[in-house]
């Protein structure tokens, strides 16, 4: 390791060379109170800017091991120290001039969300801090000015780590709550299961956004209060006593005029597979963390998934238990996100009626007079939501503004009325008594085959290296192959889908070998996920800042519509 020093001499001996001449200052430099790695220069001041990252040890940074001693805790004070250092950079960012990129400095931004990231880390054995972060290193059109660089390295650079990242900067009763919030957040989240819930929304929680395209809370917007009948009350570690409604295991059904605010619960439930910050309005509601949310995708591709749960005895003949299509219609889309989603360990089912095939959801009386069901391939969902539930123990969450016939199998029925929410259980259940009684197949349900195995792509290589690429939130490319990921819509950040890039290729050169099933191979690289963090599908030492963990069920879903995933088998 080399000192700051010999890095200031390094810069003003280049001063005025071509750009170029920056890659000399690879490496890493002791700083007073912290490591100052250089791990990639850019090639041109119009290039992606260079990467860096500041490494402060423990017992600098001073934070008290209380803080980080846990998985939640360390997650949200990583979360807390990656927000701080991004105010503390936006105020010197393109401070240094220069051409193009010259004086940017970025880092991470966060969203609403709290996720693992690589952009920060903390050891959770000495507390030693690595942030990553970028640079953009000034240059007069494509002559190095260094004196620029010296600026940011060594006047906005300290100043900006000792007041981010070190613990007596900080207020400590801002970093006191963070960690308080983790903790309440985790335990809402654990005691789920054991109170016989999926989910469960705080009363004064605000889930109304401030528009489509912000994750910020409403202005003005109707807190939320729990129907007294579904009321629950939790004893959280810090907050203390917190009502709220909780939504039991089985089939729950939210209905509702339009606007009123159905779609808006179901996508805080979406989202409350995620710790929130304070503020969000979100913060305390928390779901089941295996929740999937369920819908039609249209055209998606399909690897010999067994769909024959609710399509059989196709026309043409063919296999619907090893089902292979290039584009998938509404209802076998769907069918097959819901028995993938089973393979990937799903604990409960999001749907919404609106972003769903119909002919896979129901079909009523009259249709069902009309075209006998021997004539009809598709079991549609209402005659598979209970038996999912009581044979496989996944629930459903189900928005339906359309269709009462789910009523006959709801265990609970809440109305949305101008954001407020109302059990109508029993009324539904009366007014349903009315109607025909459902037919159900008589047939046992069976677990859909997981048998897929998978082989590597040894030719993924091109010219020695695997490009990797994100399409904001849309999908992600694997040399010159997307994977579509609009609709999986419970992908938070883009980051994540720049982790499922690399999780994939990882998949494919390491794991994949023609005798491991693809839920062998998920599991294998989850596992190691848990353990080492996302640096171990990473190529080469260095770990990229821009990272965000994804859960395992994105990972499957990541798979699934990977059209280039090699010859898949059944045993």
């Amino acid at each position: 390791m080399k000192t700051s020093e010999e890095l200031r001499q390094l810069l003003n001996r280049i001063d005025h060379r071509g750009y170029p001449a920056y890659k000399d200052t690879r490496g890493t430099y002791q700083f007073g109170k912290y490591i100052l790695a250089i791990e990639h220069v850019q090639g041109d001041p119009f290039a992606s800017p260079s990467k860096l990252s500041v490494k402060v040890s423990g017992r600098t940074a001073g934070f008290p091991k209380e803080l980080y001693d846990r998985p939640c805790k360390r997650t949200a004070l990583q979360d807390y120290l990656i927000r701080n250092f991004g105010r503390q950079i936006d105020q010197v960012s393109f401070r240094a001039h220069g051409s193009g990129k010259s004086g940017l400095i970025s880092v991470t931004r966060c969203g609403q969300e709290v996720l693992e990231r690589t952009a920060c880390t903390i050891d959770e054995k000495n507390g030693d801090i690595i942030v990553r972060f970028e640079v953009g290193f000034p240059a007069n059109g494509r002559t190095i000015n260094a004196g620029e660089l010296i600026k940011i390295l060594y006047e906005y650079l300290p100043d900006c780590v000792e007041n981010s990242l070190c613990y007596r900067k900080l207020d400590r009763s801002k970093v006191q709550k963070v960690m308080e919030l983790s903790v309440d957040q985790e335990y809402i989240q654990t005691h789920l299961e054991e109170m016989g819930l999926v989910a469960f929304v705080a009363d004064g929680s605000v889930l109304p956004r401030e528009s489509g395209v912000s994750q910020r809370p409403m202005k003005g917007a109707v807190a939320f209060q729990s129907p007294d009948s579904m009321k629950v009350t939790m004893h959280l570690p810090y907050y203390g006593e917190m009502s709220g409604m909780g939504i039991r295991k089985g089939v729950t059904l939210i209905v509702g005029g339009g606007y009123h605010g159905k779609s808006t619960l179901l996508k805080a439930l979406e989202s409350g597979v995620y710790p929130h910050i304070a503020g969000d309005g979100r913060e305390y509601v928390l779901t089941d963390p295996a929740a999937v949310k369920i819908r039609a995708e249209d055209g998606r591709s399909i690897r010999n998934t067994d769909i024959s749960m609710f399509i059989n005895d196709l026309p043409n003949g063919k296999d619907t238990v090893s089902f292979v299509t290039e584009d998938a219609s509404g209802s076998t889309s769907q069918a097959a996100n819901v028995t993938e989603s089973i393979e990937a360990g799903a604990g409960t089912f999001l749907i919404d009626e609106d972003t769903s095939a119909t002919n896979f959801m129901v079909r009523d009386e009259l249709m069902q007079q009309v075209i006998h069901r021997e004539m009809e391939p598709i079991t549609p969902f209402i005659e598979r939501v209970r038996a999912i539930y009581e044979e496989f123990g996944i629930s459903t969450v189900m928005v339906a503004g359309s269709s009462g016939a789910y009523f006959q199998v709801a265990d609970q029925v809440i109305q949305m009325d101008r954001y407020v929410p109302k059990e109508i259980t029993k009324i539904a259940k009366k007014a349903a008594s009315e109607y025909p009684e459902l037919q159900f197949p008589k047939d046992r349900l069976v677990r859909p085959s997981g048998e897929r195995k998978v082989r590597a792509d040894h030719g993924l290589r091109q010219k020695g290296r695997v490009k990797i690429k994100t399409m904001g939130r849309d999908g992600v490319m694997l040399n010159h192959e997307t994977v579509d990921l609009r609709y999986v819509e419970q992908l938070a950040d883009q980051e994540q889908l720049a982790s499922l890039g690399h999780i994939l290729r990882y998949l494919e050169e390491e794991v994949f070998d023609g005798r491991k099933t693809v839920q062998q191979s998920i599991e294998e690289v989850w596992r190691e996920l848990e353990i080492d963090g996302l640096g171990v599908i990473c190529e080469g030492t260095m770990i990229p800042g821009n990272l965000a963990m994804p859960r395992k069920q994105e990972i499957y879903a990541c798979v699934n519509r990977y059209r280039k995933l090699g010859t898949i088998g059944k045993n």
